[in-house]
């Protein structure tokens, strides 16, 4: 198992280093040079208190992230500082970018810890149920809910969510993290967490109706094909109860893909969710990278993007290790 570890370490280092370098290659070579209106911006900003020129910033952003010494030694110039975990400053935020992650994951981790649960909750249950009851009502039922979960796009789901309970209802505000009413200071920490979880209802309940689909159907198709097994035949053949047959005997090998498929996920708990984040202006990672990217933050467009491939490349490998958790033949092997 370390080496099988060590291995897939070293790979990621490699994947990682090859990875950055094309999305910086591609950054590099955007039409339009946001450098420069970053420069024009900040020397008209800097104008009044006898700042730099725009000349002036101009060189300092291009030295400072290698803009000016082509591709290559460009992006050893950047791969330099981010394994020192200097990625610069944000030139949207005004900030460091890890202080601005800092200041901002919490709420993406909640929220999706949130989903992440109740997904585990709901979905794995119903498709044991549906496998059980393969054929009737309740397989179809469970069938069809998944197949609406997975069809329908986090926007619609989003939009009708925010008509029904925002706008015909009105129990939620329909974007923010605050009610309009509401003021920080002067709360208490009851109130401040109270309505804050109050906004996040409708983002968490949008991450629960896309996600527990495909769960569902991965446990189904998995319970079927193990409650059709030999051994579960023999169990059966010995006596032993149906509650024994399906809860202990097949379940457990059921869990060996749905715990690798959900350890490939739990990176995902510091990826944020954009699309949701940005419908619901949830201030999270997902919203603030959008944010930052549709106004040209290079600086935090390539934290948030080695960001997402470092928890991809640690996503893969906890599922491989908890694969070979819960099955010992691959630790045989």
């Amino acid at each position: 198992m370390g080496k099988f570890i060590v291995k897939r370490l070293l790979l990621c280092v490699v994947i990682f280093f090859f990875a950055m370098f094309l999305i910086y290659t591609l950054i590099y070579n955007l039409p339009s040079s946001y450098v420069e209106t970053t420069a024009r911006e900040l020397a008209a900003a800097t104008a009044k208190q006898g700042g730099k020129t725009y000349q002036e910033w101009l060189e300092q952003l291009n030295e400072e992230y290698g803009m000016n010494k082509g591709v290559v030694k460009g992006y050893f110039t950047w791969l330099s500082n981010a394994l020192r975990g200097d990625f610069g400053d944000s030139w949207k935020w005004n900030m460091k970018c890890t202080d601005k992650f800092a200041a901002v994951i919490w709420n993406s981790f909640t929220l999706g810890l949130i989903s992440f649960i109740f997904e585990i909750i709901i979905a794995i249950p119903l498709g044991v149920i549906a496998a059980k009851k393969q054929y009737s009502i309740t397989d179809y039922t469970v069938t069809c809910v998944s197949l609406i979960g997975i069809s329908l796009p986090t926007f619609f789901v989003a939009t009708v969510l925010k008509l029904v309970f925002s706008v015909k209802l009105g129990w939620f505000d329909i974007i923010g993290m605050h009610s309009r009413d509401f003021i920080a200071h002067m709360a208490t920490g009851w109130e401040n967490f109270a309505d804050l979880a109050k906004h996040f209802v409708l983002p968490a309940i949008t991450l629960i109706i896309v996600s527990i689909g495909g769960l569902m159907r991965y446990t189904r198709t998995n319970m079927l094909e193990v409650l059709n097994a030999d051994y579960i035949r023999t169990a059966r053949a010995k006596g032993l109860s149906e509650a024994k047959v399906v809860g202990y005997h097949a379940f457990r090998n059921t869990l060996i893909p749905v715990v690798t498929m959900l350890g490939g996920t739990l990176p995902g708990l510091f990826a944020g969710a954009m699309i949701t984040e940005t419908l619901f202006a949830i201030e999270g990672i997902g919203y603030i990278s959008y944010t930052s990217m549709v106004g040209g933050d290079i600086p935090f467009t390539m934290f948030y993007l080695s960001l997402m491939s470092v928890l991809t490349l640690l996503g893969n490998l906890i599922s491989d290790i908890l694969y070979a958790v819960v099955d010992p033949r691959v630790r045989v092997n």
